[in-house]
């Protein structure tokens, strides 16, 4: 992603982000606010060796328009840390200043790539049921829409852009430390252009004082997940399990491996030890011998190169940082994955 933080202050705006004097994110992680939690555990976070296993649970009865706007699409992902000063009783004033200031920055001649006679529309919105314990932060989303200026009362708007800030099963020590003036939403997703997400967080930066990063998924993530959609088949039917490996070959060689649903449901069922956790050893076992299958067939080391992508028809994930969620049923546990990623990489 563009460093965003080198464009200019807009001109011609209507109103005036409320920065932290001095960054009182990082002068409160290295004075009394969050002293403790840097010099503890948090410093060195991994992502866990063993979790539960996630069970299916429909979030869509919950909040049935907002959580439909998050499966069936590409999310691209990024770190956040805190926000600093965010209401959620100020999401209607964030509109309008996100708003005005994509205006602005059209007017100074940054692409925005949707045509230049054209209106925007920003909506600030809180999708209900994400959250898993009393520490983490509702969930926001936020609308970009656009219609000619000309266009009719009936011509209906184009959204252009969409994204979304959670926190799922947060780390606790680190929530619980949080000063009060300070909103934790570490897993940013974000689709659309790139351009628009390039000006939607600089909005944030200067408005929150926080820093966002891309948030790739590493292998050890992929396989987790890899599992934990093979542990769904049972009750909603994965269709196939689709593997991608890229080899350290001259030219560069990707292979991709399709396994059959319930082959790799019963090679997961007789591997797993708990009905309630899964470890990292049981999920290395599953990788591991899927691997070796391919081995005996292809005469090809699979474990000599690096998983970057997992596939089944609930989900997909790239190593690039990109995610598609076709079902809302386990959402929970894909999130909780991935806000344990976002703190992992988040600099504290």
């Amino acid at each position: 992603m563009e460093d965003s933080q080198s464009r200019g202050t807009p001109s011609n705006m209507n109103y005036t982000p409320k920065r932290a004097p001095n960054n009182l994110y990082r002068s409160y992680g290295a004075g009394a606010g969050l002293t403790s939690v840097r010099k503890g555990k948090l410093t060195s976070l991994k992502l866990p060796t063993s979790r539960e296993i996630p069970k299916a649970r429909d979030l869509s009865e919950k909040d049935p328009e907002q959580i439909s706007k998050l499966t069936e699409k590409n999310w691209n992902l990024y770190y956040v840390t805190p926000l600093y000063k965010f209401l959620y009783t100020g999401l209607k004033s964030y509109s309008r200043q996100l708003s005005a200031f994509i205006v602005a920055e059209k007017q100074k001649g940054i692409a925005v790539e949707v045509g230049l006679e054209t209106n925007f529309k920003v909506n600030f919105s809180i999708i209900q049921g994400l959250t898993e314990i009393k520490e983490d932060a509702e969930a926001v989303f936020i609308q970009i829409c656009s219609k000619p200026k000309f266009a009719t009362e009936a011509m209906a708007e184009t959204v252009v852009w969409s994204g979304w800030l959670s926190c799922v099963n947060g780390n606790t020590e680190y929530l619980s430390s949080m000063p009060p003036e300070f909103t934790c939403l570490p897993l940013f997703c974000a689709n659309g252009a790139e351009t628009m997400t390039a000006l939607v967080t600089t909005w944030f930066q200067r408005t929150f004082d926080c820093n966002f990063g891309p948030l790739r998924i590493g292998s050890n993530s992929l396989c987790w997940l890899a599992a934990m959609w093979t542990g769904c088949e049972p009750e909603m039917g994965i269709r196939y399990l689709k593997l991608s490996w890229s080899l350290p070959c001259s030219p560069p060689l990707n292979v991709s491996f399709t396994v059959h649903p319930g082959d790799a449901w019963e090679l997961w069922r007789s591997i797993r030890q708990d009905q309630v956790r899964m470890t990292i050893e049981e999920v290395d076992q599953f990788m591991s011998c899927i691997e070796s299958h391919f081995f005996r067939h292809f005469k090809i080391h699979l474990s000599a190169g690096e998983l970057i992508d997992v596939s089944t028809s609930l989900g997909s994930a790239h190593r690039d940082g990109k995610i598609k969620l076709m079902s809302s049923h386990y959402m929970p546990g894909i999130l909780t994955l991935l806000t344990e990623s976002a703190f992992v990489m988040m600099p504290i």
